[in-house]
């Protein structure tokens, strides 16, 4: 029993070493920098935010100028000499406040974008931990494993000494051999789902698939000690979703401003100048002959006579923001429903932290009673490897409750926007 409790005291050790639960820590944060740094689809959203950036300039720039030349097959007599060529410039102008309400839509759907962007971050944040607890139980399972076969061992070595003494069966020998070889192949399981899920880790910080990732020996303590009020409250003013839709519903407020300005006229403003050649006529004085500074200044307007497209425009627009209006109150009642869920699995795994470690505290004492029945008389070795199983179950769930609550915790705060 010595060996044993020296096994538990070894680990506890490490369990409790804030030095190692600090660097713990910083390892996650590395990642977290190292996977906002890298991961492609997140690049694929910023890039997405940038390119709505660009549209901007573009729908505040003016048409393009016109520019016409024509010449004259047959010059038109003036007093001054026969015009042969005319050459026009104009420029076209929309209704005054058209080019601001347009920049203005693409600004808010950029934010929008924006907001997508930062929702994939969150979302990929939340990836990054949760698959970082799930590697740290697996190391842990793969950990306790090891250390429930050393138990073991030392048990086959008491039996083989029992049996060979005739104070027990050989049946006891087989008994705890059968439970080594079903540890080892769990263990062999939990090696190669630690390698999936390490891939996987990699994958989401596109690095090296096969680099090593580094778990802690025990997972910071952390409660979550915010109430639902408070967390509704910043779901409802920090979730990226959420700001998504108000953004997309102010750029549609915007479009409808747009639509309706785009039922206004528009004027253009441009110039004609008309090249005139030398006069033939010899009553023309020689200072008027070819003079050709015949400039006619131009105004436009057009009048947007069909009405029907742009009302069908304006109600576009209305339309689109009462569905987003409609989808952002989903949105929120779904939000406030997987909070609860979200709310109920921190709770529960609270709960079992709590339970499993009196439980294993338990089960210890129990083992310890039983191995020293088993020692002085011989009996009970069944009983004692069933004990033994339960100490494994224990730990495990224990430990799998601290990654579980931790998840839970990462779950609301990206609930949450952060």
């Amino acid at each position: 029993m010595n060996k044993i409790k020296y096994i538990r005291y070894i680990l506890t050790a490490f369990i409790l070493a804030g030095g190692l639960l600090s660097l713990a820590q910083d390892m996650l944060d590395s990642y977290l920098v190292e996977a906002a740094k890298n991961n492609p689809g997140l690049k694929s959203r910023f890039s997405e935010y940038l390119a709505t950036l660009e549209k901007v300039p573009q729908v505040g720039a003016l048409p393009d100028p016109q520019v016409a030349f024509g010449y004259f097959i047959q010059p038109v007599e003036t007093r001054v000499g026969p015009q042969i060529a005319r050459i026009s410039a104009s420029q076209m102008f929309p209704w005054f406040g058209t080019f601001r309400a347009k920049e203005d839509a693409v600004t808010e759907m950029a934010k929008s974008k924006y907001e997508m962007f930062e929702e994939a971050k969150s979302h990929l944040f939340y990836e990054v931990k949760s698959t970082y607890y799930s590697l740290y139980f697996t190391q842990k399972a793969i950990d306790i494993m090891l250390e429930n076969i050393i138990i073991l061992n030392t048990f086959h070595k008491l039996a083989l000494i029992k049996v060979e003494s005739g104070l027990a069966s050989s049946v006891d020998l087989l008994r705890v051999e059968m439970d080594i070889a079903d540890l080892e192949n769990q263990l062999a399981l939990l090696r190669d789902n630690f390698f999936i899920m390490q891939t996987g880790f990699n994958n989401l910080l596109n690095v090296d698939e096969q680099r090593v990732v580094i778990t802690p020996d025990s997972l910071i303590n952390t409660d979550f000690n915010l109430t639902r009020e408070t967390v509704l409250d910043s779901i409802r003013s920090g979730n990226h979703q959420v700001l998504q839709m108000e953004f997309m519903e102010a750029s549609y407020e915007k479009q409808e401003i747009v639509a309706k300005k785009l039922g206004n006229p528009n004027f253009m403003l441009g110039l004609d100048y008309v090249v005139v050649s030398k006069s033939s006529n010899p009553m023309t004085s020689p200072s008027e002959s070819g003079k050709d500074a015949m400039v006619f200044p131009m105004l436009s307007i057009s009048i947007p006579l069909y009405r029907q497209k742009y009302t069908s425009m304006v109600k576009e627009a209305v339309l689109m923001q009462e569905s987003t209006e409609s989808g952002k109150l989903d949105k929120m009642n779904v939000l406030e429903t997987t909070f609860e869920k979200a709310n109920r699995d921190y709770k529960d795994a609270n709960r079992r932290i709590s339970l499993y470690r009196g439980q294993s505290d338990k089960a210890i004492k129990s083992l310890h009673i039983l191995q020293t029945a088993y020692e002085t008389e011989g009996e009970n070795f069944e009983e004692l490897l069933r004990m033994e199983r339960q100490i494994l179950k224990y730990n495990l769930e224990l430990e799998k409750a601290r990654a579980d609550k931790d998840a839970a915790i990462a779950f609301i705060d990206y609930l949450m926007g952060k």
